[in-house]
């Protein structure tokens, strides 16, 4: 479970921090005082872990006066106060580091995410890593910097809302990751037979480039037919002429279709920046992927018809051997694809899309 602290400033009102403690203590893993006599109050609350200057669970210490407070620190458990402002800071801590120290409070009147980004890099597992935080989304970013994300925040809030606040922040990235992460629909494949291959002249294809990187038998489905998705593999392999661009899936002509985690379809050409799409695997597996950009170039196309149960699905795609359909046991460039072949689709059964929301009860022809 990530940690949530807060900072009792000395300027605040007894009162104030009293309704603070009373009222969101229980969410609390610890408090730093910089007033000694506020020590009496957190303890007085039931505070599990508390910070001052001068030592109640923790002696807080700025990582400038490491080296002056060297003795002063022997035996004690420490919490060191550290700004950074450049590596050779990261540095100086690092060979300063007293034998007590727990935990690391990263501060920042500036912030930025790459500070903290070398901070953990260089201390996840050594101490626990606190980010002063000053609002939500700060609070968010910092728990998840690196995938790892800093072991807790601490805050300078004056009022239980902005406790309560935070709080679900802590909670909702201390979930395991898959309830953290957004939960994509199951997408059953089939197996359909290819039945025609033929090139049908230059068209405008997207190149589809997430931020994320996929792995062999995951892409995007795709088609012609909202009814008949082919998936579509990532460029995952390297050729003799290009490097593998595992984050990319060169998905097919503007007008088509792809499956998004919500279960709608989108035109390729809406895809941009920031919107989502659906990564599927040959099992079905899926996962959500942010865009992060689209490329449209003009390119000789090639149109590929399969059939599953007698109803036939078109897709076009670049003609160009990176482009690979995914099969039940690999992936096969459209360029080696012919008649017979097996490849992977969604097939849905009956219904028209409105801006991409299925209607089952329509009738509709695609062709």
């Amino acid at each position: 479970m990530k940690e949530l602290w807060i900072r009792l400033r000395k300027g605040l009102d007894e009162s104030r921090k009293k309704k603070l403690l009373e009222e969101v203590g229980d969410k609390l893993s610890g408090v730093i005082c910089e007033d000694e006599g506020d020590v009496a109050l957190a303890r007085a609350y039931d505070i599990r872990r508390i910070a001052s200057p001068l030592g109640a669970d923790f002696v807080l210490v700025n990582f400038r006066d490491l080296e002056k407070e060297r003795s002063k620190l022997m035996g004690k458990r420490v919490m060191i106060a550290f700004q950074p402002s450049a590596m050779k800071d990261i540095n100086f801590l690092e060979e300063n580091l007293p034998g007590g120290a727990e935990y690391l409070l990263v501060e920042s009147e500036d912030w930025r995410v790459i500070p903290l980004e070398n901070v953990i890099a260089r201390f996840h597992g050594k101490l626990k890593i606190l980010a002063k935080a000053s609002n939500s989304i700060e609070a968010k970013t910092f728990l998840e910097t690196l995938e790892l994300g800093a072991d807790g925040i601490v805050v300078d809030a004056q009022y239980p809302e902005q406790i309560e606040e935070f709080w679900s922040v802590v909670e909702e990235v201390s979930k395991p990751k898959a309830v953290v992460r957004e939960e994509a629909i199951a997408v059953p494949l089939v197996r359909a037979k290819v039945v025609d291959v033929k090139p049908v002249g230059m068209g405008a294809r997207v190149c589809v480039d997430t931020c994320d990187l996929l792995s062999e038998g995951e892409g995007l489905l795709v088609g012609s037919q909202a009814s008949g998705l082919f998936l579509i593999q990532a460029e995952v392999e390297d050729t003799p002429h290009t490097a593998a661009r595992p984050f990319r899936v060169n998905a097919g002509p503007v007008s088509s279709y792809t499956l998004t985690p919500d279960g709608t379809t989108k035109y390729l050409s809406e895809l941009s920046t920031g919107d989502k799409v659906l990564v599927v695997s040959r099992k079905g597996e899926t996962k959500p992927a942010i865009v992060g950009r689209t490329k449209i170039e003009w390119r000789p196309m090639v149109m590929v018809v399969a059939e599953y149960e007698g109803s036939m699905y078109k897709t076009i795609v670049q003609e160009a051997e990176t482009i690979k359909f995914v099969t039940p046991n690999g992936a096969k460039a459209v360029t080696e694809l012919k008649p017979g072949d097996e490849v992977l689709m969604r097939v849905e059964e009956g219904g028209g899309r409105h801006f991409g929301v299925l209607v089952k009860e329509e009738r509709i022809i695609e062709r």
